[in-house]
């Protein structure tokens, strides 16, 4: 018999606390993928969340084809009913300065109802909705399920692609479920149904052979920073509008942000403008925007009287829906050849890349989330949103998986700090987003089994 809707609130309710405890116990391992860090953690978060998902009955397997391991478990379908997919990641940002964090990053803390901790909400959480929707079915699901809980999302998913070609037919659902986004505000639901893409680059510049006395050759010799600074300024026009040609960019996106809710949820300083034109959410989901992450240069403390002879710096290029990377990376290599100043050297090399993706978020599966978030808060409608982030790996899911329904959700709200210090964790909404979970299964059970 299929649970109820009371009988599922009234389960999650029943889990939750051993739900939160295996959270805090995710969060004190610092499973990071990047390079020079200790990836044994990584290892070990693979194995606590497979041994959550025996614990919820499913055949599980710890795979790792390159890179960092991930997790799979599966639990058949009933006869005639459909399988859902739930995707999250276990691996994490790195915590960063420490001194910037109210509390330790790895050890979870409570403060005004929110759950410190870096994964706290990107994405352990979203692993532990999964797991509070399985636990509150018990042997009682009416669906299949693949869990695929990734290891390296963090860190640009290296090995996702041969673990999917590879496992494409255990991976194999009707439904697929991506917890790795978030919702519209405390209190509003949402489904993602565009992501930008993503195209980081390094940009050189050099000048000299060598560094030279400040005092001797400043002057008629350009050091390399001012020039590296002045071919920065050109990648925008004097409104702060993205000034490269041949990157794609439209408006029209539906849902009204005030600018001053996003300023506050920034953290912009009082007196700091806004840059480019049009909507918040047009500016943010359906423009591309070029960022400056770092710069390699002398630090200010040991700065010599020199002239340095080259600057490198990190850029960020984010994709609206409809473009694709390699012809941006294309169009900002070409921009920054054509514009660096007074003759220097540039060299211009692609890190990484990845598709944006628009989801047609309309049939059955579409409407069973719907109606599912609907209920988990209490009568009010998700909106469907556009992200400024990327994830790219959903365009390839979307290949692979062409007649899947693709879902996507979070546990993140505005204030969740995801990347950055003090990431935390609304404990109210992440119980919301598990009741929304298991009534997700239950509806698209209800929608999509045969008779």
């Amino acid at each position: 018999m299929t649970l109820s809707e009371t009988d599922l609130r009234a389960a999650i309710a029943r889990e939750m606390p051993g739900v939160r405890a295996d959270l805090e116990q995710l969060v004190r391992i610092p499973g990071i993928a990047f390079e020079g860090f200790d990836h044994t953690q990584v290892d070990r978060s693979a194995e606590a969340v497979a041994e959550l998902l025996r614990g919820c009955g499913l055949d599980t397997q710890i795979v790792r084809r390159g890179g960092q391991p991930a997790v799979i478990g599966r639990k058949a379908a009933p006869a005639g009913a459909p399988t859902v997919l739930l995707y999250a990641h276990h691996d994490v940002q790195p915590a960063g300065d420490p001194a910037l964090w109210t509390s330790d990053p790895f050890e979870p803390v409570e403060r005004d109802g929110r759950l410190y901790g870096r994964g706290a909400a990107d994405d352990k959480a979203g692993v532990m909705a999964h797991v509070a929707a399985l636990r509150a079915f018990g042997d009682q699901l009416p669906v299949g399920v693949v869990v695929f809980v990734e290891g390296e999302e963090e860190y640009g998913s290296d090995s996702l692609d041969a673990i999917l070609e590879e496992f494409r037919e255990e991976l194999r659902s009707d439904v697929i479920v991506i917890a790795d986004s978030g919702n519209w505000d405390i209190g509003q639901p949402a489904l993602t149904t565009s992501l930008r893409g993503l195209v980081n680059l390094f940009a050189e510049v050099k000048v000299l052979k060598s560094a030279v006395h400040s005092g001797m050759f400043g002057g008629p010799v350009p050091d390399a920073l001012i020039t590296l600074a002045r071919l920065l300024t050109t990648l925008h026009d004097e409104s702060g509008e993205v000034a490269v040609d041949g990157l794609v960019g439209r408006e029209g996106a539906s849902v009204d942000y005030p600018a001053d809710r996003f300023q506050q949820e920034a953290g912009m300083l009082d007196g700091v403008e806004l840059i480019g034109k049009g909507s918040i959410t047009d500016r943010i989901w359906t423009k591309p925007s070029i960022s400056v992450l770092g710069i390699d240069a002398p630090r200010t403390f040991e700065a010599a009287n020199a002239l340095q002879p080259s600057a490198k710096a990190k850029i960020s290029v984010r994709l609206a829906p409809g473009d694709d990377p390699k012809s941006a990376y294309a169009a900002v290599r070409s921009h920054l050849e054509k514009h660096v100043p007074w003759g220097a050297q540039v060299e211009v090399t692609l890190e990484s890349d990845g598709s944006p993706c628009v989801i047609d978020a309309t049939g059955p599966a579409y409407e069973a989330a719907r109606a599912a978030f609907r209920t988990a808060w209490d009568g009010t409608a998700p909106v469907d949103m556009g992200v400024g982030g990327s994830i790219p790996f959903i365009a390839t899911f979307q290949d692979l998986f062409p007649q899947a329904a693709i879902l996507v959700t979070g546990v993140e709200d505005p204030h969740a700090g995801a990347h950055g210090p003090d990431e935390s964790l609304h404990l109210g909404e992440f119980e919301r987003v598990c009741i929304a979970e298991a009534l997700l299964l239950k509806n698209v059970a209800e929608t999509l089994t045969s008779k």
